[in-house]
């Protein structure tokens, strides 16, 4: 298996000789930071599976601030649903950790799930998994503190950017999280005076995962085993 491909959690779930066929298929790109790569109701025109870095989902409201619905990383794959015959993106898919990706055209995409069964079987628990972890985040976004949230929030992050460091601003944090900057100020705060990040200027540091994952909701812990549980 090559490296990049292994470092895509569902392509490193195909036989090898699918995993080659669509490395053949795939130009290999960067994902710049605040970078759309689709809107919301627009036609796909390529599917990403990326390898390091982080892609958004953004749910749009009108007249409302955009409020994130999903996160996509190197454990999935953007452009999912063609797998359900639908074409248009649920959501906009706005690149928020830089890094790598594997970039498919569509047309190719669709021709090998209909080729190959067992990549169909798995974008199609990839796509339950996300619906799980949708639900999981509308009744976290409901009931659980914005600390508690914000842990969730960075933990999930740093595992799809597969770093401990990365930039955000808290402006970008309180529309994700649905809530007012300045709850996202407090919670920022605290975390730092307890040691667990240091938050710069829009720089985020993690510097005790295990503290942070104890600050975190139990979300972050539902999303992890649903994940195994479902793409085992």
């Amino acid at each position: 298996m090559t490296a990049r491909v292994a470092s895509n959690r569902l392509l490193a779930l195909l036989p090898e000789s699918e995993r080659a066929e669509i490395l053949s298929q795939c130009d290999e790109l960067t994902l710049k930071f605040g970078e759309t790569l689709v809107e919301s109701g627009a036609t796909y025109s390529h599917v990403y599976f990326p390898l390091r870095g982080f892609i958004s989902l953004i749910t749009i409201m009108n007249e409302k601030p955009a409020l994130e619905s999903g996160l996509v990383g190197a454990e999935g794959m953007l452009g999912a649903t063609l797998a359900l015959g639908v074409g248009s993106a649920p959501t906009r898919a706005l690149v928020q950790g830089a890094g790598t990706t594997l970039r498919m055209d569509v047309a190719v995409f669709t021709t090998l799930i209909e080729r190959y069964p067992r990549l169909r079987r798995i974008v199609m628990h990839y796509l339950h998994v996300m619906i799980e972890q949708l639900a999981q985040t509308s009744a976290c976004t409901r009931f659980h503190l914005v600390e508690a949230r914000l842990a969730r929030w960075l933990l999930m992050t740093r595992d799809r950017a597969r770093s401990d460091n990365f930039d955000i601003t808290q402006q970008f944090l309180a529309c994700m999280l649905g809530v007012r900057r300045v709850g996202v100020t407090a919670a920022a705060r605290k975390m730092q005076e307890r040691g667990l990040i240091d938050y710069c200027r829009g720089h985020i540091e993690i510097l005790d995962r295990r503290g942070l994952e104890a600050a975190a909701c139990s979300c972050y812990k539902a999303d992890r085993a649903v994940y195994r549980r479902i793409m085992a």
